[in-house]
């Protein structure tokens, strides 16, 4: 055998050679399928065997990288959280009011916050049919993404752009307030005749917590 014939064999070998991903990488992937299968189907009509189908991985796969699907809904919300809140985030030279639009996301395209919207739906549903998965939800979801905007408003009361008397109250107030203007839940009536007229609303729901707060 001359060595052409053994170059052309090597050759051969790693074209047919599969390409091996981490599993960090296997676990991204199928945490992302997952996301838009219980969006869709929900906690109860997802199963392991359908996101292993969506995912092109094994079911075997899927319990090697999370020991159920209980464990697979919490990377789910956890990787996801920031859907709900975009923080944390460091300082930025613009206004309160422009910053806490930009945390709760008024500026993304409609693509983007439909995507958004169908997770919000999938942790407020959820928590509501499965009270099993509410401190998932809790911890991992709202409780955390709360935190982060609590922390949020006391860093920028420490720069001296506003004043509040209780930051995680503050936190709490703008979140009922954001999440609670966005709509019913799925399948109830449209709470706004378009985007455009939820968005007004949601702004000023904003400036007005702004103004409130106002240190000046």
């Amino acid at each position: 055998m001359d060595m052409h014939d053994v170059t052309n064999k090597e050759r051969s070998r790693k074209r047919g050679r599969p390409k091996v991903s981490s599993d960090e990488e296997k676990r991204s992937q199928i945490v992302d399928c997952a996301r838009e299968i219980f969006v869709k189907f929900g906690y109860a009509g997802t199963t392991t065997a359908i996101v292993a189908t969506e995912a092109g991985v094994s079911k075997q796969t899927i319990y090697k990288l999370f020991e159920s699907k209980d464990e697979l809904f919490t990377a789910v919300v956890k990787a996801h959280r920031r859907l709900m809140l975009d923080l944390p985030r460091g300082p930025e030279d613009i206004s309160v009011a422009e910053s806490l639009e930009r945390i709760f996301m008024l500026d993304i395209d409609e693509e983007r916050d439909a995507e958004r919207a169908g997770f919000l739906q999938l942790v407020f549903r959820e928590a509501a049919q499965f009270p099993e998965l509410m401190d998932v939800l809790h911890q991992e979801g709202m409780l955390t993404s709360r935190r982060h905007l609590a922390e949020w408003l006391a860093d920028r009361q420490t720069e001296g752009k506003l004043k509040i008397d209780d930051p995680l109250s503050g936190a709490r107030m703008l979140m009922d307030m954001i999440f609670g203007g966005m709509g019913p839940p799925e399948g109830q009536a449209q709470a706004w005749p378009d985007r455009a007229a939820q968005l007004a609303h949601l702004r000023r729901c904003i400036a007005i917590f702004a103004a409130g707060t106002d240190a000046k």
